[in-house]
């Protein structure tokens, strides 16, 4: 199993660093297929937990939500709409579209529950993940990107490792049996550690490509922590999407790895607090 999972990592990294690298409309295109594949995923769950969400109206606002924030595309936009109402525009026609979506079903059982359910995977997948896109788009957004995915495996790698190796205390048995405090406190170490790689403007002698502008030791620190705590959570958060669900993993696209959701859902919570750190706290926006 860890030999299959290693393969499939190194299989699946380098699409993603060259979508980072290169920019737009690779990125935002690569976030979008992601999302979509994420979001049907979480509507499988609902289906498997007996809930029957509106999954085609789902799948579109989550797209538009996360194209939505692509800053060529707002740029564009300008001139025909204040892009300030882009995303309570979409907010409204979700609730409103997919609450009629529920309620013109044949079977009136359990509408309000798919309604929420589909509402639920809107919110978690396309608006929160669509931050990362923005992210993108902000002065030094490629590096913060990758601080984004590089902390999150630095995180998970640690906590994986260590607490196999020594966990003993569990850290939420009734939702991930697996995992330990002692695998939780590797996993930000790890995360604050890796964070450090961004501060200098040169590595090992070389030019560091990874340099984030004004970004101090003790931002990379606390921001490797927040990082690593928010995207701990957003892993038990989908781990109790799946115990409800009563599977063990959202699909079987990565093997070894499981669905795309089981493979974004530390990054979904990671990349809000990057953005959100970088806009309000560094002034990026």
């Amino acid at each position: 199993m860890l030999k299959q999972r290693i393969i499939t990592a190194l299989l699946l990294i380098p699409l993603p660093v060259a979508a980072v690298w290169f920019g737009e409309p690779w990125f935002t295109s690569l976030v979008a297929i992601f999302g979509v594949l994420a979001v049907f995923e979480f509507y499988r769950l609902g289906n498997t937990a007996k809930v029957s969400p509106v999954t085609y109206l789902g799948l579109i606002f989550t797209l538009l939500f996360i194209i939505s924030r692509n800053p060529d595309l707002l740029s564009r936009l300008e001139t025909s709409l204040d892009p300030a109402l882009i995303t309570p525009l979409l907010l409204a026609s979700a609730i409103v579209l997919t609450l009629a979506g529920a309620l013109l079903r044949r079977r009136k059982e359990g509408s309000i529950v798919g309604w929420a359910w589909t509402m639920a995977g809107i919110l978690y997948v396309g608006w929160l993940f669509g931050h990362v896109v923005e992210l993108r788009g902000l002065a030094d957004g490629r590096n913060w990107i990758f601080f984004v995915l590089l902390a999150t495996i630095a995180s998970d790698t640690m906590a994986f490792f260590i607490g196999s190796a020594i966990g003993r205390h569990k850290l939420a048995p009734q939702i991930s049996p697996n995992k330990t405090w002692e695998g939780a406190i590797a996993g930000v170490t790890g995360a604050a550690v890796f964070g450090l790689l961004f501060v200098p403007t040169k590595l090992f002698g070389l030019n560091n490509a990874i340099h984030i502008q004004g970004f101090n030791y003790g931002e990379a620190i606390i921001l490797g922590v927040l990082v690593s705590v928010f995207g701990q959570l957003g892993d038990l958060t989908e781990s109790l999407l799946k115990r409800n669900a009563k599977v063990k993993d959202s699909g079987t696209l990565f093997p070894g790895h499981g669905g795309v959701l089981d493979r974004l859902d530390s990054i979904i919570f990671a990349g809000v607090v990057v953005y959100y750190f970088a806009v309000l706290y560094k002034g990026l926006g």
